[in-house]
C-alpha cells in the first residue's frame, strides 16, 4: 500500500496520546485512520458523521481519553 503524509487537527488530548504512543502503536493508529477515511469515500458519508459515530460508540462502550492512553501505553 502506498502512503502519503498529511496534517490533521485533533484535540490536545488526542495529540498527546498519539505523541506518547510507540512507533508500533502509531502505525496501528495511522492504519485505523486510513481505513476510516477510506470508508468516507466508499459510503459517501460526511467525515464528521463518521467521526461522531466512532466517538459515540467508544463513549458508550466506556472509552475515555485516560483509558485510551492506558491502552496505548500497554506493552
Amino acid at each position: 500500500m502506498q502512503t502519503q503524509e498529511i496534517t490533521i487537527r485533533v484535540s490536545s488530548d488526542a495529540a498527546k496520546v498519539y505523541e506518547s504512543a510507540s512507533h508500533e502503536e502509531r502505525l496501528k493508529l495511522d492504519l485505523l485512520l486510513s481505513l476510516k477515511l477510506g470508508e468516507v469515500r466508499k459510503k459517501k458519508r460526511p467525515l464528521e458523521e463518521i467521526m461522531s459515530e466512532i466517538s459515540e460508540k467508544a463513549q458508550k462502550r466506556g472509552l475515555t481519553p485516560e483509558i485510551l492512553e492506558s491502552i496505548l501505553n500497554e506493552q
